[in-house]
């Protein structure tokens, strides 16, 4: 039987760089390969660019995964960018160096909507089949998108630039994890949220996940504190971030649970999340796998499905 094709999903995000390298067996996705390199060009925008030691770091990345797509003789692949490079006034040199080092694959610096699609898909595909209404909120570096739909469907997206890299420089910037930076952070966040409460009012959805990394930072730290793996409350949230608190600088975060990448933007995540469970008078929000690198790798084998 004729192997199937070798695809590869590159996702070129404010906190991190991940390629996934594998092949679809039916409607199941098996893994070859996977990378994440952790490099927070979020927090590397000078004047509206990407700082130069920002893209070297990047190009670096990028050429790495440009040996590993040689390699593995990747057939089909597509490489798509979020916010950072959304917003970089520089992005159009970022990409140039960074497409020839791909081997002349293009990268797609996908908009909001787009993302927050691709994100849908990817979760979606990676929950068991139902007609539930699903709210899926992706908390991403320098972007948060939320989308609502049912099945595989997307019906209503929005996306908002805030996320845990850009919240932690701008409110936490001096490391202190005090009452009053929690309090700025999540009021200026639920300002830029506040149009979700109207496309996303309650009573809209059957059930809400939460996708990304401040998703998994904090269901990994209520589990071993022994809260349980799933769903996020609102109270548990606020336990986290009296725990936060309690250690009163980032360089002093050592919670368990709390992986040491994860740590120096848990901060600006949470506020981020707390804001989020406000304004769309969330109770709880279930963990989930997929979101945009599984979503691309869907749309590489159905790009209308």
């Amino acid at each position: 039987m004729e192997h199937p094709p070798t695809i590869a999903a590159i996702d070129l995000g404010s906190n991190s760089f991940r390629l996934e390298i594998g092949f679809f067996r039916g409607s199941e996705f098996v893994r070859q390969h996977y990378i994440k390199r952790t490099l927070r060009q979020g927090a590397c925008l000078e004047n509206g660019c990407l700082s130069a030691a920002a893209m070297q770091a990047g190009w670096a990345c990028l050429a790495e995964f440009g040996q590993l797509l040689h390699q593995h003789q990747v057939q089909h692949a597509r490489a798509v960018a979020t916010q950072t490079l959304r917003e970089a006034r520089n992005s159009a040199d970022f990409v140039r160096e960074g497409s020839r080092l791909l081997g002349g694959l293009p990268i797609d610096i996908i908009s909001g909507e787009q993302e927050a699609a691709l994100i849908y898909r990817g979760v979606a595909s990676q929950l068991p089949p139902s007609t539930d209404r699903r709210l899926i909120v992706d908390l991403g570096g320098r972007s948060t998108e939320i989308t609502l739909g049912q099945g595989l469907q997307a019906q209503q997206l929005a996306s908002y630039p805030l996320g845990s890299v850009l919240w932690t420089g701008r409110f936490f910037g001096d490391g202190v994890l005090s009452e009053a930076a929690f309090a700025q952070a999540e009021a200026a966040a639920s300002t830029v949220l506040a149009q979700a409460a109207t496309l996303f009012p309650l009573g809209s959805w059957d059930c809400a996940y939460a996708s990304a990394g401040t998703a998994t930072a904090v269901s990994d730290v209520l589990a071993a504190h022994g809260h349980g793996a799933s769903p996020i409350t609102r109270a548990e949230v606020y336990w986290l971030r009296a725990q936060l608190l309690r250690c009163g600088h980032i360089g002093q975060l050592a919670l368990p649970g709390l992986r040491a990448d994860k740590a120096p933007v848990v901060a600006g995540g949470l506020s981020v999340l707390l804001a989020l469970f406000h304004t769309l008078q969330l109770q709880a929000m279930v963990p989930a796998q997929g979101a945009l690198r599984i979503g691309v790798l869907h749309s590489l084998c159905n790009p209308t499905g």
